[in-house]
């Protein structure tokens, strides 16, 4: 399988960034594409709506549905898929990819943000997938992919952000559990998490603005890599922790400099990229400043 003409996606968060590189490149084989999410009305600050999303989704060639749907809400991510299966038949991809983040520490973390984290990250990624399954059962390829980085339970990655990475875990853990409940049933599960920042609103609101912007890839290396997974036959490719350049590379990609948004600038490695994962040949990155450095410079 190279394409996905005719399949559906269901994107959560798919507005803009990395889940709208996603749509995007589905949408050029002609596939279908839910936007999903909650941002209906522009936002000050950030780009896009699900309105403006499905505009581009449609003139790279596909279909599209816009959804207004918060995952935190049970009867609307219900609502949502059935609206989905109305519309298109059916179900074939599940993209997990609405995230809420705060790099704050134990005592700089309200409770109101921890629990958003957590609803939305783990509990919504959570929700989303188990409605879709019955629905994934039905497609001959189907897949959940959750936008959540490998499994490296190291303290590091906790020390400055604990309620955070819990929360992404969480979404990992996900991958873990239901890519073993769901093998039998032939729905690959998998997790995409990219090797370099990408440049997306939360970059630059958070890590650095244009200097982290410059030092990042485009959000369509994740796109991609998505589409290299999807094409896969989900019976022999389940419960993986995938890395973005790796994926591409082990699918016949060398020229990972188009990606770039400056190739003048040394690109910045992203949080939670095991110390042992090895980029594939000719790509370096420079190490990430830890979350408490990023929370001193502000």
């Amino acid at each position: 399988m190279t394409s996905l003409k005719g399949k559906t996606l269901f994107v959560s968060g798919g507005s803009r960034g990395i889940g709208l590189a996603i749509a995007l490149r589905a949408a050029r084989d002609g596939a279908n594409v839910v936007i999903a999410a909650k941002t209906a009305e522009p936002h000050p600050r950030l780009k896009g709506t699900i309105y403006t999303a499905a505009d581009e989704v449609r003139a790279a060639g596909g279909k599209a549905l816009p959804i207004i749907c918060d995952i935190r809400e049970e009867a609307q991510v219900i609502a949502a898929i059935d609206q989905a299966v109305a519309e298109f038949g059916g179900i074939d991809i599940c993209v997990n990819n609405a995230s809420a983040i705060s790099l704050t520490n134990s005592q700089m973390t309200d409770m109101k943000r921890f629990d958003l984290m957590m609803s939305i990250n783990t509990r919504g990624t959570f929700m989303v997938s188990k409605y879709c399954i019955p629905h994934l059962r039905k497609s001959d390829n189907p897949h959940i992919l959750m936008l959540s980085p490998p499994l490296d339970m190291q303290a590091k990655w906790f020390q400055h952000s604990t309620a955070y990475t819990m929360a992404k875990f969480g979404m990992s853990m996900c991958v873990l559990g239901l890519s073993a409940e769901l093998e039998s049933a032939g729905i690959a599960v998998n997790a995409l998490w990219p090797r370099t920042t990408i440049a997306t609103a939360a970059v630059s609101n958070l890590l650095g603005g244009d200097a982290m912007m410059r030092a990042s890839r485009k959000p369509e290396i994740m796109g991609d890599a998505a589409h290299v997974i999807f094409t896969r036959p989900s019976r022999q490719f389940t419960g993986n922790f995938c890395i973005d350049d790796k994926v591409l590379y082990d699918s016949g990609v060398r020229d990972f400099d188009s990606y770039r948004v400056d190739r003048s600038v040394p690109l910045m490695s992203d949080f939670f990229v095991p110390d042992h994962d090895v980029p594939p040949p000719g790509v370096s990155v420079m190490a990430l400043p830890s979350v408490g450095e990023v929370q001193k410079s502000k």
